[in-house]
């Protein structure tokens, strides 16, 4: 009964949000490793710089996963979030996966009150409350919806309140809130699904641990922002 009234509370809040760059006003950087079968395999960085009303969250990735010193798998790509007064105008990106391009690249069409994506998957609009699927910010947490930022699909998701956990990273004690996100759609292939279990720090609002299981399992830890 808990978790189902935190659900509704959850989705009640997130239709009144548009951003949540306010929580993250003092920071310049925030550093991820990213590990597989609890080994660091690289890295993804977001950097915020700011500018009047401007804000722009930009997003540097990287990781290679080797298999009995043979590299099987190699993503590396960058990203650009572009907010004016809290809400998001634009969006590109251009990631190289294992040699093969993937793009995104996306604008608020004011007329249309929609997003204009042009991506690798997917052509089309879409609504304005969908979130880019980075963990820099904890609206991904309060959207019904993301776009990937590496192809431009579009997946409705679920995110359900697990409960309270003690964390230590890096030698830090982290009182967070742990959350599973899921696709809503189950019949799509296992490879394409969301399924996340995330960390959210009380005191800062910022995801401080993101891991999943695809061919291994795999994190994303929180080691370093200012």
């Amino acid at each position: 009964m808990k978790k189902i009234l935190f659900s509704i509370i959850f989705i009640f809040y997130s239709s009144s949000t548009i951003a949540h760059l306010e929580h993250y006003n003092n920071l310049n950087k925030i550093e991820m490793e990213i590990l597989r079968n609890n080994e660091v395999i690289g890295y993804n960085y977001y950097f915020f710089k700011r500018e009047n009303n401007k804000t722009s969250v930009s997003n540097k990735y990287k990781f290679t996963v080797n298999l009995f010193g043979v590299k099987i798998f190699e993503v590396e790509g960058y990203g650009d979030e572009k907010y004016f007064q809290n809400k998001l105008i634009s969006f590109q990106s251009q990631t190289l996966q294992n040699g093969k391009k993937k793009y995104v690249n996306l604008v608020y069409n004011e007329d249309s009150n929609k997003f204009d994506i042009e991506g690798s998957s997917f052509t089309g609009e879409a609504e304005p409350e969908n979130i880019i699927g980075n963990w820099w910010s904890h609206k991904i947490l309060q959207a019904n919806s993301q776009i990937s930022p590496i192809s431009g699909s579009i997946k409705e998701q679920i995110v359900t309140f697990i409960g309270n956990q003690k964390i230590n990273l890096y030698g830090k004690n982290y009182e967070t809130e742990h959350f599973k996100l899921t696709s809503k759609d189950m019949t799509l292939p296992e490879n394409k699904k969301l399924n996340f279990d995330i960390w959210l720090d009380k005191k800062t609002s910022m995801i401080i641990k993101v891991s999943y299981e695809r061919m291994g399992k795999w994190e994303y830890r929180l080691k370093n922002f200012e």
